[in-house]
């Protein structure tokens, strides 16, 4: 049996849902931009009076831990962060890409050699972007990449890949592949990241929850300190 806290505040979305053995019972989203900081309290504390005042004890917080918004994910991990010291629970962390899959997996009808390929939108014409197989096996690792014409041109010979998540949305005026396909929609929720928690929880693959910093807030510190050497 596991009740999870889930935390989402890596792009404009914020949202925070409860799952208890494989089954959403709480989730509320907000979609109005970047308000986190005033947003995600209010969400969680109605979270946490909702399984309070039903008896339901939580086993683990999970949190989308990036790449995505500097701000949004510091704010995020913060909260996670603080409730697990507070109430003395496990911390899960799930690759922001991998939560965009979820609904994918679920929702649409896949060739068998499809690949996914979520993407964060960065700046200018650059994406936070991964390639996975329908099973969620890499293809492509987490990286920053500028998009142009010829783009996972290699991939898209061999594969069907659809793109989406809001990096995609720019990508649509350049890839012309006709393997290329973008499902427009898709955001990274709270009330999606049950099933890759529940795995990591069976697994006990937490995190320390003293030293754990978000994917993006790591690299942004690394990047600045070199520029001041």
């Amino acid at each position: 049996m596991s009740v999870i806290l889930h935390i989402e505040t890596s792009t404009d979305c914020c949202s925070v849902s409860v799952s208890e053995n494989g089954a959403n019972i709480f989730h509320e989203e907000d979609f109005d931009g970047p308000s986190h900081a005033t947003k995600l309290g209010t969400m969680v504390d109605e979270a946490l009076s909702f399984t309070d005042n039903h008896g339901i004890p939580f086993n683990a917080v999970a949190v989308s831990c990036g790449p995505g918004s500097y701000t949004g994910l510091r704010i995020g991990v913060s909260m996670a962060k603080g409730i697990c010291y507070a109430r003395n629970l496990k911390l899960i962390a799930l690759p922001t890409l991998q939560v965009l899959c979820v609904p994918v997996l679920i929702k649409e009808e896949l060739p068998d050699d499809a690949l996914i390929c979520p993407m964060i939108d960065a700046r200018r014409m650059e994406v936070y972007a991964s390639v996975f197989t329908r099973a969620l096996k890499t293809v492509m690792e987490t990286k920053a990449m500028v998009i142009e014409e010829n783009s996972m041109k290699e991939l898209l010979d061999a594969h069907p890949v659809y793109f989406f998540g809001n990096g995609a949305e720019k990508c649509k005026a350049l890839i012309h592949h006709e393997n290329a396909h973008f499902i427009d929609g898709v955001k990274p929720l709270a009330k999606n990241m049950f099933p890759l928690a529940e795995k990591k929880f069976v697994e006990s693959d937490f995190e320390d929850v003293a030293y754990f910093e978000p994917f993006y807030l790591k690299d942004f510190v690394a990047t600045k300190s070199k520029k001041l050497l």
